[in-house]
């Protein structure tokens, strides 16, 4: 498969694999990983993951937002799931919150907490495409193409707004966070 992104819990990555979905290795002996187990979409187009807790949530291209349990390492199963009308490419999550960057449609804010309703809260367009995202001290910062960062308050989820943005050369694809400064 393609791995597109991968978050790491304890002794296992979850693999976002683009012509796949998810993949759970076993890393705890890191010169030998190992796959231990898959869930396979009908439809792969798996752009990011974020694991919390027995689930998955995967940031899942033209099929939105995809929650998968993983209670079972060895057979991780499709619990959820939430269409959206863009092209989901990064996701943050956030106490019983999603984030999804939503390519041309910007940031999606969506309530988990069922897993297996997740239902949309919020959402803001912003003025590039909405390639990566994450979230911290109430604001998600969104990496947005050639529109550079954005930086929208998520404080109230249902409404979220733009609160600034800074335009960076070049094209921003990704971000991250470290303390009080956003890295694009």
């Amino acid at each position: 498969g393609s791995a597109r992104d991968v978050d790491v819990v304890g002794t296992h990555a979850y693999v976002a694999d683009l012509d796949g979905g998810l993949r759970v290795v076993d890393i705890s002996v890191p010169t030998s990983p190992s796959e231990v187990g898959f869930w396979d979409s009908d439809y792969p187009s798996a752009q990011d993951v974020v694991v919390s807790g027995d689930y998955a949530y995967l940031a899942d291209g033209y099929n939105g937002l995809t929650i998968v349990d993983i209670s079972n390492l060895a057979l991780p199963a499709k619990v959820g799931f939430l269409g959206t009308d863009g092209y989901a490419r990064g996701i943050a999550f956030s106490g019983s919150t999603v984030y999804l960057a939503d390519y041309y449609r910007g940031l999606r804010v969506v309530d988990v907490s069922d897993p297996v309703n997740p239902l949309v809260l919020g959402s803001e367009d912003t003025p590039g495409f909405a390639y990566d995202v994450e979230v911290g001290g109430g604001f998600a910062y969104v990496a947005d193409y050639d529109a550079g960062l954005r930086v929208m308050d998520v404080s109230d989820p249902v409404a979220p707004s733009e609160a600034g943005h800074c335009d960076t050369p070049g094209s921003a694809y990704g971000v991250a966070l470290a303390g009080t400064h956003a890295y694009v």
